[in-house]
């Protein structure tokens, strides 16, 4: 397996990998509740997120795209200033008054994000053809060896909390939640300080055990 930064020719591929990834995720579903329009709502809504993070090169891609991974740099920005400008507009005319609501938990989500320089994993998803494989979490192990070469923390909010057990197999610490409107739905933080496993021997050992148990 290879794992390589996404370039702008790859975007379709990438956001159709995440759009599918998160069709069932309890707080995307939640922001994006009719289940027949949102694939491609996601695919509208992850797409200003995967074009604002190509240029950064820390978009991730397995061969095929089997799996993707969404990283922002310490002190760059999630989004481009266009779509900035065009993000509720967009918002409104995906969910219509649900908008609001989901403009809260947006809000929550920035509001929680830790104040130190770290590299931030925005979306982390895996094609549904490509399930079962352990390519998702071999593509962060890969990208969090990266990352401790650079002594560097990570830091993700886990927007299914049934992944924050493979979160923590890989070195990542529960430090909080937060919630939508109303209590739902329920987000988790999770922090990672460098030089968990920084050889990559330290990775492959833990995605065998990964692998072994999805058999």
């Amino acid at each position: 397996m290879r794992a390589r930064s996404a370039t702008p020719d790859d975007a379709a591929a990438v956001i159709e990998t995440l759009a599918l990834a998160f069709l069932d995720d309890p707080t995307w579903s939640w922001a994006f509740p009719d289940q027949e329009s949102r694939p491609q709502q996601l695919r509208r809504y992850w797409g200003i997120y995967v074009h604002g993070a190509i240029p950064h090169g820390w978009v991730w891609m397995t061969e095929g795209c089997g799996a993707a991974a969404l990283w922002i740099p310490p002190g760059k920005p999630e989004l481009s200033e266009e779509a900035e400008a065009g993000y509720e507009e967009l918002l409104r005319e995906l969910v219509g008054d649900h908008a609001d609501e989901v403009m809260r938990l947006v809000e929550e989500f920035e509001a929680n994000r830790p104040g130190e320089p770290h590299y931030y994993l925005g979306l982390l998803g895996t094609h549904p053809d490509h399930r079962g494989r352990g390519e998702g979490m071999w593509l962060l192990a890969e990208n969090l060896a990266r990352i401790d070469e650079l002594g560097m923390p990570a830091y993700l909010e886990s927007s299914n909390r049934d992944n924050d057990h493979r979160y923590e197999s890989l070195g990542f610490t529960r430090i909080g939640e937060f919630f939508g409107p109303g209590g739902e739905p329920v987000v988790g933080r999770m922090w990672r300080e460098p030089g968990f496993g920084h050889k990559r021997t330290g990775y492959r050992m833990v995605m065998a055990a990964q692998r072994a148990k999805t058999r």
